[in-house]
């Protein structure tokens, strides 16, 4: 089955393993960028108060005073645009590559209704090692849906200028990462799997038939 995946790298992935049908894509996708942007609002919503008071009510993307980072990506000053590219290639395609491993049915996987919990902890692990670079987007939806919202809500078209204009790299890195994860697992571990063993007991009853028909 597809799943209920919320990142377009993950629907292309699947897309290309042939999962998800290729007309059902963009209703994914328009729904993972929508999903992102009224989270983005919510947060907004929610901590009003503070971006008001904050830095004097400025809403500042590069900087020591700098909030944009709360809800987008932005990488580190020593951080080239090509650097920033191979990192979500490499993170989405991990991330990929895990979520393969674990939904497989042909393959060990993780214990039935522990699959959300075992992804979510994939998702830490990339985290957790692939994080100081640019703070490991790897869902162009997660990061494109609410840089437009901050666009639009004050911190302007900076928002696409900051980082030599970086906002292409999360969104492009993550979809081609996320392919060559697919490819990866179809050719590595996908193809190598077993055929089903016929089942012993359905042919020894058909050779029973068989000879008791001869001996007749």
């Amino acid at each position: 089955s597809a799943g209920g995946h919320v990142n377009p790298a993950v629907s292309l992935a699947m897309v290309v393993l042939g999962k998800l049908p290729l007309k059902k894509f963009p209703v994914y996708v328009v729904a993972q960028f929508l999903g992102a942007f009224v989270g983005s609002c919510a947060v907004f919503c929610l901590y009003y108060g503070a971006f008001a008071n904050f830095a004097d009510g400025k809403r500042i993307v590069n900087g020591e005073n700098a909030t944009a980072g709360i809800f987008a990506s932005y990488p580190r000053e020593d951080l080239s645009l090509l650097n920033g590219l191979i990192d979500q290639v490499i993170g989405t395609g991990a991330l990929v590559l895990c979520i393969l491993a674990i939904v497989d049915n042909k393959n060990i996987g993780a214990p039935k209704g522990m699959e959300p919990l075992v992804i979510g902890l994939s998702i830490l692990a990339i985290g957790v090692s692939m994080a100081l670079n640019c703070g490991y987007p790897i869902n162009p939806a997660r990061d494109l849906g609410p840089r437009l919202f901050t666009a639009m809500a004050g911190w302007g078209l900076d928002v696409f200028r900051a980082g030599n204009g970086w906002w292409w790299v999360p969104v492009v890195g993550p979809m081609v990462g996320g392919v060559l994860g697919a490819v990866i697992y179809f050719l590595m571990i996908e193809l190598h799997h077993p055929e089903p063993e016929k089942n012993l007991e359905d042919d020894n009853s058909i050779k029973d038939k068989y000879e008791l028909n001869t001996v007749n």
